[in-house]
């Protein structure tokens, strides 16, 4: 093996899970999928090569185009030469500059990025990593996200719609919500390429929608748990006037975390049987989430949440929707703050063409890839890796050598 790949493997590192014979190459296969942007004349590096730096880089903590143009500048000829790189003369090979990452990531087509990477997450086994057993269906939670340093004199910020799995973290899918458009409108596109068969999609308020619920069930096969609020005033209605003082609390759960203590209580209901049924399609059980949380020198808090679901008694018992509901709410925790925080995304000032878009999809496999291989913590494990890009090349797969962690 090259002398650059034996640097000592950092314990968090070497805590992770082992790289797969499958993974190999895997990521480089899919981003040659994605179109070139770039003229064909002066063109000196290859579109996969310049991505596999992004990749290299961003799952080193990279959060801006500096610093990922830093990271190519710090890595040795041999992982340069792994990456696709080719040789400048007199036999040389140079990192990219700087204006080379701005104009390719300006440039790219967003949607065939996006599909690529989420081709490529798809492709793992992310339902038994981490699972515990107390899910017995795949989750998918249906979100979205602002990106707030994007905007730019008169225009707005660039909002992205993310299908996220409840448990590791991974995003299989995201599209952009047009600026004239909403979420609902990229409902149905961002989950059309899925295999939903069986899953279980989790939404807000804003997603449920009759039609697009009907859709879910009777084209895609998969399942739903959709929060009622004002949007949909009949079944709100409805579901709030059925008779929850006489059942019984069916599960709690209880915990505390981050200077607060927080306890939940799940009733369910049957309603097929109830006045005729709910004002929802394909509705089969009612939910009521009571929600107390207490912070340090703060009061309590206390929040009723109403949802129905196409699942029955028989498909999941009270602990495994409130699993469900909770891991929904988790994506704040689990993706979007350690996008921000770890990430800084909600500072990155990118503006200029699809930059914005481009770098925070680059953001989802980092995260997706490190949850897969069993890191806890995310931060703690890009910094590990920030000093030593051999590692980041296997983190990818682009190399199996076992001098790097996990082999």
């Amino acid at each position: 093996m090259p002398a650059a790949l034996s640097s000592p493997v950092p314990a968090v590192l070497a805590k992770l899970g082992s790289l797969h014979q499958h993974d190999t190459g895997r990521l480089r296969a899919h981003l040659q999928c994605v179109p070139d942007p770039r003229s064909r004349r002066g063109r000196w590096y290859p579109l996969v090569g310049l991505l596999l730096i992004c990749a290299c880089a961003v799952v080193s903590g990279a959060r801006t185009i500096t610093e990922i143009t830093e990271w190519g500048q710090r890595a040795t000829i041999t992982v340069l030469e792994l990456l696709g790189i080719r040789r400048h003369l007199p036999g040389r090979r140079r990192a990219p500059s700087h204006a080379t990452f701005t104009r390719l990531l300006a440039s790219l087509d967003g949607d065939a990025l996006d599909a690529a990477i989420g081709a490529y997450l798809t492709g793992h086994d992310h339902t038994a990593v981490g699972a515990t057993g107390s899910a017995p269906r795949p989750a998918i939670a249906v979100d979205g996200k602002a990106l707030s340093g994007s905007a730019h004199r008169h225009r707005r910020h660039r909002h992205l719609l993310s299908a996220v799995t409840h448990g590791p973290t991974v995003t299989l899918a995201q599209r952009e919500v047009g600026a004239k458009t909403n979420e609902t409108a990229a409902f149905r596109p961002l989950l059309e390429p899925l295999d939903l068969a069986g899953a279980v999609v989790t939404f807000d308020a804003l997603h449920s929608v009759k039609d697009q619920v009907r859709w879910l069930v009777q084209e895609k096969k998969a399942h739903y748990i959709a929060v009622i609020k004002g949007n949909q005033p009949t079944a709100s209605a409805q579901v709030k006037a059925l008779p929850w003082e006489q059942v019984p609390v069916a599960h709690t759960v209880s915990g505390t975390g981050h200077g607060r203590r927080e306890s939940r209580s799940v009733k369910t209901m049957a309603i097929a049987a109830n006045l005729g049924g709910i004002a929802f399609p394909e509705a089969r059980l009612a939910l009521r989430i009571h929600r107390r949380r207490q912070e340090s020198g703060k009061r309590q808090t206390r929040e009723t949440v109403y949802a129905v679901t196409s699942l029955d008694t028989h498909q999941a018992s009270p602990a495994d929707l409130g699993g469900y509901v909770r891991g929904h709410w988790g994506i704040e925790n689990s993706s979007h703050h350690v996008r921000d925080v770890v990430f800084a995304e909600d500072a990155s000032t990118v503006h200029t063409g699809n930059a914005p878009r481009a770098m925070a999809a680059l953001r989802n496999p980092a995260i997706g890839r490190l949850r897969l291989l069993g890191a806890d913590n995310i931060a703690k494990t890009t910094r590990a890796i920030r000093d030593a890009p051999e590692h980041a090349v296997w983190i990818w797969g682009i190399t199996d050598s076992p001098l790097l962690p996990g082999t």
